[in-house]
């Protein structure tokens, strides 16, 4: 008997998304693609110059609230005045080094010679006007309305920028002493002159490393520099043997008399050398210090490092000289990395400027320098040194950023599977 034909299945349909439902991913996987530059990878560099940097800000900020609450009490009327200022500082320079760290190096070219005038202008009024203030010997502030702060540091920080836009463009010259070198040495030298009108050995003596030392790291041949370093040591002993202050501060670093207490000239290296005597190795404890109780002059500005080692000890005044010797690697490794000149101009020059000067600074407390005046970058009471030395720094971190000058960098992507990940 024939079966009867069976019926054909009618093929299984698969119906379409709908328009909304496969919109719906197309538009995630577009966001997550658009979301995947906002992560940018630092070098290492960047990161090993900032956290040092921050580090010793905050260690700063301690050891001066320590240090200043019994002279900030006699001289302002309130134990916490000083710490006021110099954290409003920190709180003004630590952004504006971050925001000077996203700056191309262009930027910093447009801006140096503008930066140099305005700051050999205000310099200029200090030594040539009433505005000017003289304070320990020195007239190298000026005063504005009961606001005072120092050209000399903003000088500084305009021969960072002015230093690698002048070495870029004389690039082709710098084997040349008369068409190359003598033209920086001229303008540089006349910018530290207007800081030696006011006397301030000490800071003179750092921007003229800065700018000796700036040329030495960048090539510029020894033998070229060889003649201004000399002309600029005689000058020096000239100008440090014609003020009786600074010869009775040199006098007191070379005699037998500082080998007791001289209520004169060896009265502040004494104590300073009493203080770090008191604090041995692990130190009288953080805020127990009796030189800062208007024993040890300046014991939260040139002198802090006695403090340091007097209530942290032995220790803790090996611990700040690791970190400055830390932040100084990690300046040598944003010069070798950098590949314009203007990068390795800026960068040698605030590598010479901070460490040269925290080598005087500390040198000076251990009695290896006489007294020279200059505070310690990054920890001493100081708004001005604080906020400048914080905003070169940020120069320095844009040329870690972008090594080569440009917008350049390495982002991680997120979101994207494809981009997971990927660095580039």
């Amino acid at each position: 008997m024939p079966m009867a034909p069976q019926p054909t299945p009618e093929p299984t349909r698969t119906e379409p998304a709908s328009t909304e439902a496969s919109a719906e991913p197309r538009g995630m996987a577009a966001a997550r693609i658009r979301f995947g530059r906002v992560l940018r990878v630092e070098s290492g560099d960047f990161y090993l110059l900032l956290g040092t940097t921050l580090f010793l800000v905050v260690f700063g900020l301690v050891m001066v609230l320590s240090s200043s609450v019994v002279e900030s009490r006699i001289e302002d009327g309130g134990a916490f005045v000083q710490i006021g200022r110099q954290a409003a500082f920190a709180a003004v320079g630590v952004p504006v080094m971050l925001l000077a760290s996203r700056m191309p190096q262009r930027v910093w070219m447009l801006l140096a010679w503008p930066a140099l005038a305005f700051s050999c202008l205000m310099q200029l009024l200090v030594v040539a006007t009433p505005l000017g203030v003289e304070i320990g010997g020195n007239t190298n502030w000026i005063s504005f309305g009961g606001f005072q702060f120092q050209p000399s540091e903003m000088i500084k920080v305009s021969m960072v920028m002015w230093l690698g836009l002048i070495v870029t463009k004389k690039q082709a010259q710098l084997g040349d002493f008369v068409h190359g070198v003598l033209p920086i040495l001229l303008v540089g030298g006349g910018s530290i002159g207007l800081v030696l009108l006011g006397g301030d050995l000490g800071t003179v003596m750092i921007m003229g490393a800065m700018l000796i030392g700036a040329l030495f790291l960048v090539g510029i041949r020894i033998r070229l520099l060889i003649g201004p370093v000399l002309v600029a040591a005689l000058l020096f002993v000239i100008v440090a043997f014609s003020s009786e202050n600074r010869m009775k501060r040199i006098m007191s670093f070379v005699q037998e008399s500082c080998t007791k207490v001289d209520v004169d000239a060896c009265w502040q290296i004494q104590h300073g050398t009493f203080a770090l005597a008191n604090g041995g190795v692990f130190g009288v404890g953080l805020g127990n210090s009796a030189a800062k109780w208007s024993w040890l002059p300046a014991a939260a500005n040139d002198f802090i490092f006695a403090i340091i080692g007097e209530e942290l000890g032995l220790i803790g005044a090996i611990v700040v000289i690791a970190m400055f010797v830390l932040l100084a690697i990690a300046f040598a490794r944003v010069l070798r990395g950098a590949r314009t000149p203007f990068g390795k101009a800026a960068t040698a020059s605030v590598m010479v400027w901070v460490i040269v000067q925290a080598c005087v600074n500390i040198g000076v407390v251990l009695r290896v320098f006489p007294v020279l005046g200059v505070p310690l970058p990054l920890v001493s009471a100081g708004g001005t040194a604080l906020l400048t030395t914080l905003f070169a720094i940020g120069i320095v971190l844009s040329v870690a950023r972008n090594p080569d000058g440009g917008g350049s960098g390495r982002w991680l992507r997120l979101g994207a599977p494809a981009a997971a990940g990927a660095v580039r």
